[in-house]
């Protein structure tokens, strides 16, 4: 069984997704296995970062923005120039993320939490989780 859970993005930043996760993961009944985070989207990207110290996210934001600016140059203009570089960095990040689940948990460390990086916001967004195993 998938579960699907809405986001509405208010901005290009990072969203702590790490709860739902959790809960598809507990309402799957799995003890041990896989649980995979998918989005349909190719402006947004998933990642396991540090959220102790908020700041920390904006320089993960700030980090990949630095890496591919949004531009004028790019050669394909859809809807915007941010919507090209939104495709750059979805691309180069990843639109998918696996997690160990144990104990019929995400297997993360103390100060790691799952986010949804958005990166031609705001939208309204959804991801997708599978839990696979025993």
């Amino acid at each position: 069984m998938v579960a699907t859970y809405k986001l509405s993005t208010d901005g290009n930043r990072a969203f702590d997704i790490t709860a739902e996760v959790a809960k598809a993961i507990a309402e799957s009944g799995v003890d041990e296995g896989i649980a995979v985070i998918s989005l349909p989207h190719t402006t947004a990207s998933l990642g396991i970062i540090s959220f102790p110290d908020p700041l920390g996210l904006i320089d993960v934001m700030d980090e990949i923005s630095r890496l591919v600016p949004t531009r004028i140059d790019f050669k394909h203009q859809h809807d915007t120039p941010q919507d090209a570089a939104g495709h750059v960095k979805s691309a180069i990040i990843g639109p998918t993320l696996s997690l160990i689940v144990s104990g019929g948990q995400p297997l993360l460390g103390h100060s790691q939490k799952v986010y949804f990086m958005e990166h031609d916001g705001p939208r309204q967004r959804q991801f997708h989780v599978q839990v696979v195993g025993r």
